[in-house]
């Protein structure tokens, strides 16, 4: 038995090893984007020469679209190429996220902020215990939003790096739950009332008299944590880490005792950090709080667009006061200008992402102005409504249809949008609630997350790897990842397979079947 799993142990490190070196003997990844974005372009023309226009509901605009590929080739797009090169790259998602969080990451970091906190954490700690931590924060942290990619995932890598431990170990811990575990939490996100809406959207356009709360997959979503955080640690310890071996990059922890003015400088960047948050809290959570704002759907005060807005300058305080305080108290900040060359500091190790975030930039906008992702999407949806499965076969299948077509078209909410309208009246007249069908995609959705280029934040979990391993790359990303997408789609849909076997609720009020 032990020889067998010792085969089966070194038969999937050789796989993942192969895929890693496949990868990895790929261009460098800016080049590698480019050659995607030719492959686009050249798609996009086939497509429009062949293809067939598609139609479908858009949940989100409330009207019928049709849809037909874009081609790149003709006068229009290469008119478009040259022409929004500069907006795609000045408005792609994670570009501003980023930079703005990192003034302020950089400066705790630059102060030895971040070392000190770390030593401190760390002291006679069990280095095993940090692998559920680091999931487990990961999982919770998309309560705000997209924060997670570029606070969770780096300080994972810390964290291990600190324990002596391999600092890629805990990326990959950490990106699996801040991206892989999307749709788990404790607690409800941003992401609940964006799908729950899309999915009421196509209740009222099929006349099915229904409204779901945003609450609807609670339930799921939390039993969901622990299984997912299990899942991880699991794959995280028995798998990736065995797989990367000994760590023998540059990056060398400072396992120096925490010093006395250190401890000083650390207290007093404790009680800054928690004035601020109580400020924060006074701005957000009273019912007319500044940061509310009156959501015209529900007509009550909402925190939505600080969520979507103003969270990363919030994020960026918070790292910049305590950094601040920090270096102020051990001396290592004494003017304004040591301040700006710690931001500055940040920024520029911030070039070779900017390099990246260009092309892969045109990637994805190229991908999404020729269509490609919508007619995947629409042509997948209607394969499985014609195969005419029913129950539990229907949930199951339906879930890898998601995972599949998240492969070509990242955004959650712009694939339920054009999926909702089709599925969730089919599955609800055979008896399916939509809660049910909704939770099911987002199982799918949020699996494969983490090993498709299109993710807005792939290009950033890449320079941030490069950090600890400069000869790393999209192979050694994805070979990392593909064991968890694996392992958590598999367990999230033997979580469903239970559940409905069990007959539980996905949610308050949300039975499984109609």
């Amino acid at each position: 038995m032990k020889n067998e799993k010792q085969k089966n142990s070194q038969e999937i490190g050789g796989f993942l090893k192969g895929v890693e070196r496949i990868g990895n003997k790929l261009p460098h990844p800016a080049i590698l984007f480019v050659i995607l974005s030719v492959i686009v372009i050249i798609a996009s023309e086939i497509v429009s020469r062949v293809g067939h226009p598609v139609t479908y509901y858009d949940a989100k605009a409330a009207e019928e679209v049709t849809v037909s590929a874009f081609s790149l080739l003709n006068k229009e797009g290469l008119s478009y190429i040259f022409n929004s090169a500069t907006t795609n790259f000045t408005g792609f998602a994670p570009l501003g996220t980023v930079l703005v969080a990192m003034l302020g990451v950089g400066v705790a970091e630059w102060t030895g902020l971040f070392d000190a906190t770390l030593k401190k954490l760390l002291l006679n700690a069990n280095a095993r215990i940090l692998t559920p931590i680091v999931v487990f924060a990961g999982i919770m942290s998309n309560i705000a939003s997209d924060a997670g990619y570029i606070v969770v995932v780096p300080i994972g890598a810390m964290i291990f790096g600190m324990a002596g431990r391999h600092p890629l170990a805990g990326l990959a811990a950490a990106f699996a739950g801040v991206s892989g575990g999307f749709s788990a939490n404790l607690l409800l996100g941003t992401t609940d009332p964006l799908l729950t809406g899309i999915t009421n959207e196509a209740l009222k356009a099929s006349g099915i008299d229904m409204v779901l709360a945003p609450t609807c997959n609670w339930y799921f979503l939390i039993v969901s944590t622990f299984v997912l955080t299990i899942v991880g640690t699991i794959i995280t310890d028995k798998v990736v880490e065995k797989n990367l071996g000994k760590y023998t990059g540059d990056y060398v922890p400072d396992n120096t005792p925490v010093s006395d003015l250190e401890n000083k400088g650390l207290r007093n960047a404790l009680i800054g950090l928690l004035i601020y948050v109580v400020i924060m809290a006074l701005l957000m959570f009273p019912e007319n709080a500044v940061f509310r704002a009156l959501d015209e759907a529900s007509g009550e005060m909402k925190l939505n667009n600080f969520l979507n807005n103003g969270l990363i300058p919030g994020i960026l305080l918070l790292f910049l006061i305590p950094g601040l305080i920090y270096g102020k108290t051990i001396g290592k900040i004494k003017t304004t200008h040591d301040l700006v060359s710690a931001m500055t500091s940040a920024m520029e190790s911030m070039g070779a992402y900017m390099v990246l975030a260009f092309f892969a930039s045109q990637f994805v906008a190229y991908f999404s102005e020729s269509k490609l992702g919508v007619i995947v999407s629409v042509t997948g949806a209607e394969f499985l409504q014609s195969i005419g499965l029913t129950g539990l076969p229907l949930v199951i299948l339906f879930i890898f249809i998601a995972a599949f077509l998240n492969l070509f078209m990242g955004s959650a909410s712009a694939k339920w949008a054009i999926m909702a309208p089709i599925f969730v009246p089919m599955m609800y007249r055979l008896g399916l609630h939509p809660a049910l069908t909704q939770v099911a995609y987002r199982i799918g959705d949020s699996s494969t997350n983490i090993i498709t280029p299109l993710m807005s934040y792939f290009a950033v979990i890449v320079v941030f790897m490069q950090k600890y391993d400069k000869d790393s790359g999209l192979g050694t990303l994805i070979s990392m990842m593909l064991p968890y997408s694996m392992a958590f789609l598999a367990s999230w849909t033997v979580l469903m397979i239970i559940w409905m076997l069990l007959g539980l609720p996905i949610g308050p009020g949300a039975p499984l079947y109609v």
